[in-house]
């Protein structure tokens, strides 16, 4: 799959089969992510994989109520609980370089998108949740202080075909030349 077509073609998925994803492919997804950018190398993630259906449950007990993601994630083969370091990224000498102190967020996000596409181009299927309860889930899991579980992946064979998309913005809508007040012309 070209990365394009990735990157169009890519959905979050939640139904899955019962298919189990074995540890080799969540190994080549961990690859996929630790290869993402990060801020001064600082690569900031963690990543906790769950199996267990008693504390998979545990963990959907920590998601909103209304969180959609909750039937599928007990479905998935496996969650992956994606964790950041804090203090570190965005920082120098340890201290905030930045006025955005969760820098993590990005750097963090840039790994779960290379975890998510290449699982795509595997044939898997995810979806990312993060309205869930962060502590209760640290918790749980025996996360150190000085560590925030950002996002859970729930991972597995879809079930379903994907639909198409909704729609996006155009460039126009969004770009801009120099300023702000210059629209970018396509």
């Amino acid at each position: 799959m070209e990365l394009n077509e990735a990157i169009l073609t890519r959905r979050s998925i939640r139904k899955f089969t019962e298919k189990k994803v074995a540890d080799e492919e969540i190994r080549e997804l961990l690859e996929a992510a630790r290869w993402a950018p990060s801020w001064a190398n600082t690569q900031v993630w963690e990543f906790v994989i769950v199996r267990d259906p008693s504390l998979k449950e545990k963990l959907v007990e920590t998601y909103s109520e209304t969180n959609p993601a909750r039937k599928c994630s007990l479905a998935a083969s496996v969650l992956i609980v994606a964790c950041a370091k804090e203090g570190v990224a965005g920082c120098k000498e340890g201290k905030e370089a930045t006025p955005l102190s969760n820098w993590y967020m990005f750097d963090l996000g840039l790994a779960t998108q290379n975890f998510c596409l290449k699982a795509h181009e595997m044939g898997l299927g995810t979806v990312i949740v993060g309205l869930f309860n962060q502590n209760k889930c640290a918790e749980l899991l025996k996360i150190p202080n000085g560590y925030t579980p950002v996002v859970i992946l729930p991972l597995g064979e879809p079930a379903v075909t994907a639909k198409q998309g909704p729609p996006r913005k155009e460039l126009k809508e969004f770009a801009y030349s120099e300023t702000f007040e210059n629209k970018f012309i396509s």
